[in-house]
């Protein structure tokens, strides 16, 4: 197995270092602060072409594989995991689009992502986390357009976006075998955002409500065949799940390389904590943590990105113990720092704050699990 990276990949990550460096990093605090999100910072990012990595060059993207796209996730993510979802989103929306739309929607939609419009990913409901077969938003046929009606929750960009993928049941009797992407734009009457989520984390990306009242689209605006957006749902995640794999990655290697740096400036009893052998045992699991994520988040996402098969039990692995190594080491980075670590002068908290989402969006680790077992089973 040769793990060594193509020249290509390795000129993706380095500009997504450089960027996450020197844009993001310095303003990180101020929005995790101010709980805004930098819209113009956001678009900038897509428009150098982290949301649309593995878009085909034809619809405007660079046409590279998941491992690049989890490359460029990763670098993003060490420098602000808020902004980096953000960014992420968009790529996210993007991907039903791949999936299931026609040629005209791929050129339209997609290259509006590698252009800066932002998108999100409608799918949550107040009574369908988990249980994406609960939804109720509809899509009602009406002559040669539909009209939805139904709310979104916890969509990222739900405020922003220029553009919204939204999961809706066509036949309320059918519920979800009846289940079909639509896209629907900016401007739209009957659709606005909702409330605005105030949350523990990633407060840099906006987390917000959609509202679809008598929403009217025309019918060219479906993706796919009615029906078919379980199935496109589902391949969806399975694409995008080691990308929240990569993200958690490089939140937990930018808590770690704080730790360390805190470990070997900070004096006691003499001597730099970082010789005191307690210290040292945290420092080294952390570590081996991490790259043990690295490693299985990339192999996944070569995998699954092949879609010669569906390997939902792959991608889910990714996520989930990647996830669950960025909520250890983060706690673990906030222990070594101690009072320090726990107040807002340092990093160490926010990345603790941050890390806990990783555990439950794109499917809580429970329901990773169950997917891990069911296709092990």
């Amino acid at each position: 197995m040769n793990f060594d990276l193509t020249e290509e990949q390795l000129a993706m990550q380095k500009a997504a270092r450089e960027f996450a460096e020197k844009e993001i990093a310095p303003v990180a605090a101020e929005y995790d602060e101010k709980e805004e999100m930098p819209v113009d910072l956001i678009r900038r990012a897509q428009i150098q072409g982290f949301a649309s990595v593995n878009i085909p060059e034809e619809y405007g993207g660079a046409g590279m594989d998941e491992v690049t796209l989890c490359l460029v996730t990763e670098e993003l993510g060490r420098a602000c995991a808020g902004i980096a979802t953000s960014i992420g989103a968009s790529s996210l929306a993007s991907l039903p689009i791949l999936l299931a739309g026609s040629e005209e929607q791929k050129k339209r939609y997609l290259r509006a992502v590698a252009e800066g419009k932002l998108a999100a990913f409608c799918l949550t409901e107040p009574n369908a986390g988990s249980d994406v077969g609960s939804i109720s938003t509809t899509a009602i046929k009406d002559g040669d357009s539909y009209v939805i009606n139904g709310c979104k929750c916890f969509i990222t960009n739900g405020g922003y976006a220029d553009f919204y993928v939204v999961f809706a049941v066509t036949d309320p009797e059918r519920g979800a075998r009846s289940l079909t992407p639509f896209v629907v734009e900016k401007g739209t009457p009957g659709l606005s955002p909702g409330k605005k989520e105030k949350k523990m984390g990633i407060r840099a990306s906006n987390t917000s409500e959609v509202i679809f009242d008598q929403v009217k689209i025309p019918e060219t605006n479906r993706l796919g065949k009615e029906g078919g957006g379980f199935r496109t749902a589902m391949e969806t995640f399975d694409l995008s799940r080691p990308m929240i794999g990569a993200l958690a990655v490089g939140l937990a290697q930018a808590a770690f390389e704080l730790a360390v740096k805190h470990a070997k400036e900070r004096v006691q009893f003499g001597k730099p904590i970082a010789a005191q052998q307690a210290v040292q045992f945290m420092l080294a699991d952390m570590a081996m943590q991490i790259e043990a994520a690295r490693s299985l988040v990339l192999r996944m996402a070569y995998h699954v990105g092949k879609r010669q098969q569906r390997l939902s039990h792959y991608s889910a692995m990714a996520k989930c113990f990647a996830g669950d190594v960025a909520m250890r080491v983060t706690t673990d980075a906030v222990q070594i720092l101690g009072g320090y670590g726990y107040t807002r002068d340092y990093a160490a908290e926010k990345y603790m704050r941050d890390a806990k989402i990783m555990q439950i969006y794109e499917g809580t680790n429970q329901i990773q699990r169950l997917v891990i077992a069911n296709g092990i089973l």
